[in-house]
């Protein structure tokens, strides 16, 4: 237990949490908000998070010029843009392998458009994931050879493809790997690995999502190929839309470079340069300045659709295009398939639920035959949020499964299930801290459970037993307000790393309440002098919390939870997200 005392007397909450203030450096948070000129509650924001004063304005608006890396810090880099120049120079075709997920697409997306932009249209293959799996595989590469291709890069995948590169190598088709999952000591065969998780790398850069290895690459390229005096319009900056929407929804720490990325990509975005980005906001029925939420909950989940439940390719496809009719089109499909994905998911998520629930294990791993592959990583996400613990979604059929992890801060996934291979449980896996996939036979399942609680147990009980709900400050019902969510926002983007505020709101009395959508709980917070303020917990229904916040007896309850803006009929308001809450003490309903 903490030595300070729990925030507002919080010692368990309706989600059996400790409240804590989140330390932050009292004079840093005062010369903040005093020399930008906003409430202390930011100033705490923002010196909770590690900034001094003299960072604060360049925290608050993170331009590319001030973190981006010279991309010869990373090993390879200067390999691979030199033969990936030469390849431009020679007219040599080009092909790009990428992963199906967001991550996978806004990588090749970046790469596409970048050749383009010297006159080259390369070759795209994205394997499809029920029939060929995570990463290369040589009958992928063979056909690439057949069609012309000498040279191809592997988009975030490859660093664990020894056998297909070998392959590739054997069949004279050169090879860099782009990619950011973690590595083993020995790489594989390739004119280059660009990986800043490589074990032998030492610049800093290992938060990096893959879209940002491409990124950096095209910069470097570009760089290589002006200095041969090679002309070209690479446009560079106009990709970083892409660039913000690959590394958001790869859940990468929203430090340094990456906040650059996300924050100028979002102004990027909302000029609608991309016809594909620009089809894609249509659908979703974005009608405001996009947002860093909007990126990782509307926008990407249809992206990844077609990976999950349709054609690999399609969010390729539709990043790359210039056509708005075939945009719109591919839009419309990608949508259309993200409804029929949460449909599916619904069905895995409530049989993963009920094996959580029979479970008092550190780390969940549930399995169940039929389960749909393009899902298990989102039900892993959804059952780590629930139980605060790490969680992998294993779909299992024809005596293989398939799976994907997901982690809570502090707990590499990504390596334990690395280690897990090089043991020989397991037929293919990687991944990073956060997130990690897998193949494994479906006889063996038992035997990885048993190795990961082996390996990270106590780890997991370690952080579980402490649990604590950090809190950045408390604001009253009339001071949560849209004025406030505004300079909120304007602190972000937000993601690990740079954690979303939460404030408490004291003594809270709740007015009509409602059930609405997918199991969400909706309410409405008075105070005294009539000040409102609209709040919402999301699949909450079956919960403590969602039960006591519909419960209707009038007494007050202390909320914690994230400020932000809804936006509605072109105005926007204050609406707080509420993640816990606990009752008053000494309180009387009214």
């Amino acid at each position: 237990m903490s030595g300070a005392p729990a925030f507002l007397g919080v010692e368990r909450s309706l989600t059996e949490r400790r409240w804590e203030a989140r330390a932050a450096d009292a004079r840093h948070a005062a010369a903040i908000a005093q020399s930008l000129n906003v409430p202390e509650l930011i100033g705490r924001v923002l010196a909770g998070r590690g900034v001094v004063p003299d960072e604060a304005p360049r925290w608050l608006d993170p331009k590319l010029r001030d973190w981006l890396p010279d991309p010869s810090r990373l090993r390879d880099m200067d390999a691979a843009a030199a033969r990936l120049a030469d390849a431009v120079q020679m007219g040599e075709r080009v092909a790009l392998l990428g992963d199906y997920d967001v991550d996978g697409a806004t990588s090749s997306a970046v790469l596409i458009r970048f050749l383009r932009s010297y006159g080259a249209e390369p070759l795209v293959h994205i394997p499809d994931r029920m029939k060929e799996g995570y990463g290369p595989n040589a009958a992928a590469l063979r056909a690439l050879k057949e069609r012309g291709a000498g040279l191809v890069l592997t988009l975030d995948c490859g660093t664990l493809a020894h056998e297909p590169l070998a392959e590739a190598r054997r069949i004279g088709l050169d090879a860099i790997v782009v990619d950011h999952h973690l590595a083993e000591p020995e790489l594989p065969p390739a004119v280059a690995v660009v990986n800043p998780n490589r074990l032998d790398e030492s610049g800093g850069l290992g938060q990096l999502a893959a879209v940002g290895c491409a990124f950096l690459l095209a910069v470097a390229t570009a760089r290589t190929l002006r200095e041969r005096g090679v002309a070209g319009d690479p446009a560079l900056l106009d990709l970083l839309d892409l660039v913000a929407l690959g590394t958001v929804c790869d859940v990468v720490p929203m430090t340094g470079v990456n906040r650059a990325f996300a924050g100028q990509g979002l102004k990027v975005l909302a000029r609608r340069r991309n016809a594909g980005l620009a089809a894609l906001i249509d659908a979703a029925g974005i009608s405001t300045a996009p947002t860093a939420y909007h990126l990782g909950y509307l926008l990407g989940p249809r992206v990844n659709a077609g990976g999950r439940v349709g054609r690999s390719d399609l969010g390729t496809r539709l990043l790359s295009t210039d056509d708005p009719a075939e945009a719109a089109a591919l839009a419309a499909e990608l949508s259309r398939l993200n409804q029929s994905r949460r449909e599916i998911e619904a069905e895995v998520e409530a049989a993963a639920l009920a094996q959580a629930l029979a479970s008092e294990a550190p780390l969940i791993v549930a399995a169940g035959e039929g389960w749909h592959a393009g899902v298990v990583g989102i039900v892993a996400g959804r059952l780590k949020e629930r139980f605060r613990r790490p969680a992998i979604v294993i779909g299992l059929e024809g005596g293989i499964g398939k799976g994907s992890g997901r982690s809570i801060p502090g707990i590499d996934l990504g390596a334990a299930v690395v280690a897990a291979k090089q043991s020989g449980l397991l037929l293919n896996g990687g991944g990073h801290p956060m997130a990690a996939g897998l193949t494994v036979a479906a006889d063996r399942v038992a035997d990885l459970a048993a190795f990961l609680h082996e390996r990270l147990a106590a780890q997991v009980t370690a952080r579980t037993d402490r649990n604590v709900l950090q809190l950045d400050g408390a604001v009253a019902v009339g001071g949560a307000n849209a004025a406030l969510a505004t300079l909120i926002e304007q602190a972000g983007p937000y993601g690990p790393g740079n954690a979303i505020p939460r404030l408490a709101i004291a003594d809270a009395r709740i007015g009509w309440r409602d059930v609405v959508g997918e199991r969400h709980v909706r309410v409405s917070l008075t105070a005294p002098g009539g000040a409102k303020l609209k709040a919402i917990a999301f699949r909450a229904v079956d919960t403590a919390l969602g039960r006591a916040l519909l419960k209707g007896d009038g007494a007050p309850l202390h909320l914690a939870g994230t400020l932000g803006l809804n936006h509605w009929r072109g105005e926007a308001e204050a609406q707080l997200v509420i993640d816990d809450a606990a009752p008053v003490a000494g309180a009387v309903p009214a």
